[in-house]
């Protein structure tokens, strides 16, 4: 059985000579960041005389003991300068957040644990639980204390903005594996610097930094936003959903608001100049103009076409829309009943028996009482004189609207678990 070391039991500790004489303390131990699942450890940073001078690992003894010694022939004595890619144990993880990556949370890393793996050094995890600290109060009686937490370090990403290296960035390969809306718990768990390191690293997709940005806060949304230019703001707003786009440029100071809609570029500056004309607690303000249409004329194998063809968010192609010459809604057919179809047959033979639609100017708890009592996903949105489909309303973008300011904190999907 592997024999996990805790870091705790090495820092502020005496470092020996072969000869069993002190030589200095151990300040800190170094490992490499890089594609292994596990950071080596490739030495330790030990204070002599006042200066910080690193040992490499090849040179010490004594880690499965607990008592480090100095087993080379020369002490480097040159001051200890970090290079890319090496972090500190204690100075850049201990008691600091990380993300992980498994269940989209951040936790601490109250202790970081390391273990020799095939003849090699190596931090294999770390323990987000109390035990711990109980570990330090015991003193000499604790360090035999097992860890019944530890997470393993393949799973986790430190945040590494504080650490002097230009090399180390979260990877966005990493974050990508979550979905949006686990990032954005991320970013409203961290710190401000935290919060941007995360943005910074997503922000190579910019798809998924749209993504991410739609599913954040709104007060979140601002913050990111006030350190950008409008050239900028305007163009991660360009690659949102219209409807979401316009809920945020409304919440804009007011004196830039103007700048950053005109930035934006066409069709979407249209899109959202719509939107904004309604009240934000209408089935206008909370639709999507982004939806799948067709004649009523239209076969099965026409609505399925027009589905893989579409550009809209997927929650509004659950339904496709059948119009007359006015553009009015006389049918709605469900993706599903579309594939149970058969190709040449009209869409409109597969529609739902009773065609529901609201209006623009509808309050939110009318258009939720109408999409429960038809058991209705999406929902038409359909101008006032009951003419033109304008838009649809999703049940996602309308549970969003109802569930209470902050609810996520509230309910404890926004916290840092320990």
């Amino acid at each position: 059985m592997t024999e996990i070391l805790h870091l705790s039991t090495f820092l502020r500790r005496p470092f020996y000579d072969q000869n069993g004489d002190r030589i200095g303390r151990v300040r800190d131990i170094v490992a490499r960041l890089g594609d292994d699942a596990h950071p080596p450890i490739v030495g330790a940073v030990v204070r002599l005389e006042g200066r910080d001078l690193f040992v490499p690992i090849r040179k010490i003894g004594g880690f499965s003991h607990g008592r480090l010694t100095f087993e080379g022939n020369r002490l480097d004595l040159r001051r200890f300068e970090r290079r890319p890619g090496e972090i500190l144990l204690s100075q850049d993880l201990l008691a600091r957040h990380v993300i992980n990556l498994v269940h989209g949370r951040l936790i601490s890393g109250n202790e970081i644990e390391i273990a020799l793996l095939d003849g090699r050094w190596e931090v294999v995890g770390i323990d987000p639980s109390s035990r711990p600290a109980l570990r330090r109060l015991l003193g000499p009686l604790g360090r035999s204390l097992p860890s019944t937490s530890i997470v393993d370090f393949a799973s986790i990403e430190p945040f590494v903005s504080h650490v002097p290296s230009a090399r180390l960035r979260i990877p966005y390969r990493k974050l990508a594996r979550l979905h949006p809306a686990q990032i954005a718990d991320l970013v409203e768990q961290a710190s401000h610097e935290e919060g941007e390191e995360i943005i910074t690293a997503v922000g190579l997709d910019r798809e998924l930094e749209a993504d991410v940005f739609e599913e954040l806060a709104t007060s979140h949304q601002l913050e990111f936003l006030e350190t950008r230019s409008d050239a900028d703001a305007a163009r991660l707003l360009s690659r949102m959903a219209a409807d979401n786009a316009a809920d945020l440029i409304s919440e804009i100071d007011q004196e830039r608001r103007l700048s950053v809609l005109e930035k934006l570029p066409e069709p979407q500056q249209s899109k959202v100049r719509h939107l904004l004309s309604f009240n934000s607690d209408t089935a206008g303000g909370l639709m999507t103009t982004d939806f799948c249409a067709l004649p009523a004329s239209a076969t099965v194998t026409d609505a399925l076409s027009a589905i893989r063809e579409s550009h809209a968010p997927s929650e509004s192609l659950e339904m496709v829309f059948l119009l007359d010459e006015s553009n009015h809604p006389v049918a709605s057919v469900s993706i599903v009943d579309l594939v149970r179809a058969r190709p040449g047959e009209l869409a409109i033979a597969s529609a739902r028996a009773k065609m529901a639609f609201v209006g623009p100017h509808w309050d939110i708890h009318r258009v939720a009482r109408t999409m429960a009592d038809f058991n209705l996903t999406v929902v038409p949105v359909v101008a006032d004189d009951g003419g033109a489909m304008v838009g649809v309303v999703t049940v996602d973008d309308l549970l969003e609207d109802l569930l209470p300011q902050g609810w996520r904190r509230e309910f404890g999907m926004s916290t840092v678990t320990e």
